[in-house]
C-alpha cells in the first residue's frame, strides 16, 4: 500500500516530464506561424509593424502565464504547474529578444545607435527596453544550479518578474495612441490582468509580514 502511494507523486512527474516537449513545441508555434506568414506575404500593408506586434504580444502573453503559476497553483493546488514556469519564463524572454531584433535590424535598419535616442524621447520604448533589461539576470540565474548559490537572494532577484510584467504591459499602452478606442482596449485588458496577478499576491505577502520570525 506505502509502494502504491509512493508511486504516485513518481507518475505524476514522469508524465509532467514527458509533456514538457510538447509544451515547448506549443511555445514555438507563434513564431513558426509568424516565420509561415512573412515567407508567405502574409503581413499586411506594414509587415514591420506586424512582425514587432505579434513577437512582442506574444513574449507579454507568455509573460502573464509564468506570473499566473502561483496563483493557479494556490487556488488549485496543483503543485505541479510550478515545473513549467522556468520555461515559459524563458520563452517570454526570447519572444521579448526577438521582439527587439526585428525592432533593432528591420524597423531601424541597423542604425542601432538611434536606440539610446528612441529610449530617450519616447517612454513607451524606454519601458520596453527596461523590461527586456531586467529580464537578463533572470534568465541567466533561471538554473537550478544558481538557485542553489543564490539561495535566499534568488527569490529576491527574481521578484523583478513583477516589475518587467508592469513594464511590458504600459510599454503596450503607451505605444498604442490614446485616442483611438478600439486599439486602446486590447492593452487596458493586458495591463488589467498584470494587475490582478499582482495583487493575488497581496494577501501572501501580507501573511508572511505578519508571521512572527523563527525560533521566536
Amino acid at each position: 500500500m506505502e509502494a502504491t502511494v509512493a508511486a504516485r507523486p513518481r507518475k505524476r512527474i514522469d508524465r509532467i516530464a514527458a509533456s514538457k516537449p510538447l509544451v515547448f513545441a506549443l511555445c514555438l508555434l507563434p513564431l513558426a506561424w509568424l516565420a509561415w506568414d512573412t515567407l508567405h506575404g502574409r503581413l499586411g500593408t506594414d509587415p514591420v509593424a506586424r512582425l514587432e506586434h505579434r513577437s512582442g504580444i506574444w513574449a507579454l502573453r507568455l509573460l502573464l502565464a509564468t506570473l499566473a503559476i502561483t496563483p493557479l497553483r494556490l487556488l488549485t493546488k496543483w503543485h505541479w504547474l510550478v515545473r513549467y514556469r522556468r520555461m515559459l519564463g524563458l520563452f517570454a524572454f526570447f519572444y521579448a529578444s526577438v521582439h527587439l531584433t526585428i525592432y533593432l535590424v528591420v524597423d531601424l535598419g541597423g542604425f542601432w545607435s538611434q536606440i539610446f535616442e528612441e529610449i530617450a524621447k519616447k517612454p513607451y520604448i524606454t519601458v520596453g527596453f527596461a523590461a527586456w533589461l531586467l529580464m537578463i539576470p533572470l534568465a541567466v540565474t533561471s538554473t537550478k544550479a544558481m538557485m542553489r548559490r543564490l539561495g535566499a537572494n534568488w527569490l529576491r532577484l527574481h521578484r523583478l518578474v513583477y516589475v518587467v510584467g508592469l513594464c511590458g504591459a504600459l510599454h503596450f499602452l503607451w505605444l498604442v495612441k490614446s485616442g483611438n478606442t478600439i486599439a486602446v482596449r486590447e492593452p487596458v485588458v493586458y495591463l488589467a490582468i498584470v494587475l490582478l496577478l499582482l495583487a493575488a499576491r497581496v494577501p501572501g505577502w501580507l501573511r508572511r509580514r505578519t508571521l512572527p520570525p523563527r525560533g521566536a
